[in-house]
């Protein structure tokens, strides 16, 4: 469920595949990548559902950190569930999940396609936020493993503090899903 380690990429390679965002104004960024380990976990050359194979990365003018993540569901295609479509996405700042400091998805609307129903656009809860040990814990958010999230999370808020001073929980920190 969960790779041997975390991902190995570049800043500069990563950040050579992504949309443009205009980092003066965003100089921190959440950016995932769907499928990351698609040829060396589960089914081979597929994104599944249900285990660790994608990859979130932290990009600051500080920072550029690797986390395994999920980006799917967990359940398989269960009638409704939430995929977060590809895209940029202006929409988290820092808040709460289930009483927890998360990335909330508080700032703007996403896009999702729910399994058997088509695709829908509103403030939908796509909160990035700790996983589960035996599961992703993913209704369709994005989830980082439980024994990265206290990393991964620090060096969010810790990055938030040090771009944005006092406005540091309300500013967005916009995540790029790839």
């Amino acid at each position: 469920m969960l790779p041997n380690s975390k991902p190995q990429i570049t800043k500069e390679a990563l950040l050579a595949k992504m949309p443009v965002v205009d980092r003066n104004k965003y100089p921190l960024i959440i950016i995932g990548v769907r499928g990351y380990y698609a040829d060396t976990m589960g089914e081979p050359g597929k994104n599944d559902r249900g285990i660790y194979d994608d990859a979130i990365f932290i990009d600051s003018p500080n920072v550029f950190a690797a986390f395994n993540g999920n980006t799917d569901p967990s359940a398989q295609y269960r009638l409704g569930l939430a995929t977060l479509k590809t895209g940029v996405w202006y929409a988290h700042k820092i808040g709460l999940h289930k009483g927890y400091q998360a990335l909330s998805q508080q700032m703007g609307k996403v896009t999702v396609i729910r399994d058997g129903k088509g695709e829908e656009t509103d403030y939908l809860g796509i909160n990035i936020h700790r996983g589960g040990n035996t599961t992703t814990s993913s209704e369709g958010c994005q989830t980082i493993p439980p024994k990265q999230w206290d990393a991964f999370i620090s060096l969010v808020v810790s990055e938030a503090k040090r771009l944005y001073g006092d406005n540091w929980d309300k500013v967005c920190i916009p995540y790029i899903l790839m």
